[in-house]
């Protein structure tokens, strides 16, 4: 079995190596590649120190699993490639998300999407999208889902190593003016933001992602994707993607309307017992961070609507959003026979 990560000492990339060492994947060897600027560095991995490769140059034969998440653009362009070699891409990037030839695997909601992989390359859902999956998936099969409404809070860490900086940096410039006892509650100058069109700290933006029409590409992902996974391709569904001032950490608020009635307690029940979810009176970015699972709590009804539901989950997005999903999906590939051990 040989196992290869692709954006190895990226963001993502890291802690898809601390998860395979924590879930003891199954594999004789590894193989990391990234840029031409990281590659030649050593990471001890497994006890072993691993060389990472230039991923433009490098020969990919041999490999049976690779999990990608070096961004869309060389996605893009290598996937196919590594496919082409033998192996069956994960892919954590948006590149591939919408073919219809490639499956959109959350494997505790549609596992059985892998039993057909034309291409080699299998996706990996938006971590906003993601945290959402297992929670709606279990209300689809018990009572049927008419529309989701989703306000999302969605962590700097979605952004980026960039993104991070930009918050750690403006909340020092923050503390700084209140400890210096000058804060008057006016504006505090923050300097000018990059990653995001404000500042980000001591504030909250409504445009999580660019906007491509009178909506954020965040806002569509979680539109396509939901729809994608759930299979229900007409599913009624609106977002408001927002960016808040955590490092790590989705929330999402949900308001969800049902095809059959239901007892609220009987509700919590199947959401409870729903693979990847944990109930908590209040789910929060920081209670969900370093942690698997989605923290579903606040479930109460929507009185909106005849047959509605209210809820709040946070997870991690680098875990379960990005990371642990991928490794989850290679798992599935080998309980269901599609790579041998």
């Amino acid at each position: 079995m040989k196992l290869a990560i692709f954006g190895a000492t990226g963001q993502v990339g890291m802690v898809m190596r601390s998860i395979l060492a924590e879930r003891d994947f199954p594999f004789d060897e590894v193989r990391f590649f990234a840029s031409p600027r990281s590659a030649g560095s050593v990471i001890s991995f497994a006890g072993r120190k691993v060389v990472v490769e230039n991923s433009h140059d490098a020969d990919f034969a041999g490999i049976d699993i690779a999990l990608f998440s070096n961004g869309a653009t060389a996605s893009a362009e290598l996937a196919p490639r590594v496919a082409a070699a033998g192996a069956i891409v994960i892919d954590n990037s948006s590149a591939w998300r919408m073919n219809e030839r490639v499956p959109l695997v959350v494997p505790e909601v549609n596992a059985s999407a892998l039993d057909s992989i034309p291409l080699g390359i299998v996706a990996n859902p938006n971590c906003t999208t993601m945290v959402c999956m297992s929670a709606l998936g279990a209300l689809r099969d018990a009572y049927g889902l008419r529309r989701v409404v989703a306000s999302t809070y969605q962590a700097v860490s979605g952004a980026g190593v960039a993104g991070v900086a930009e918050l750690a940096g403006q909340l020092l410039a923050a503390g700084a003016r209140i400890a210096e006892l000058t804060f008057d509650g006016a504006a505090v100058p923050l300097g000018d933001p990059s990653v995001f069109v404000e500042p980000i700290a001591a504030n909250v933006i409504p445009l999580a992602g660019t906007l491509v029409d009178d909506e954020t590409n965040e806002e569509h992902k979680f539109r396509d994707e939901s729809r994608k996974i759930l299979g229900l391709p007409d599913l009624a569904v609106c977002a408001t993607c927002v960016r808040v001032p955590v490092f790590t950490g989705h929330s999402v608020s949900l308001n969800v309307e049902l095809m059959a009635d239901f007892e609220i307690g009987e509700l919590r029940q199947v959401i409870a017992a729903a693979k990847g979810v944990v109930i908590a009176d209040v789910p929060t970015p920081l209670g969900s961070a370093g942690r698997d699972p989605s923290f579903v709590g606040r479930i109460r009804r929507d009185l909106s609507v005849e047959k509605g539901v209210a809820l709040f989950i946070s997870g991690d997005n680098l875990r379960k959003g990005a990371a642990l999903n991928t490794i989850q999906i290679a798992e599935a590939l080998i309980e269901r026979g599609i790579v041998k051990t």
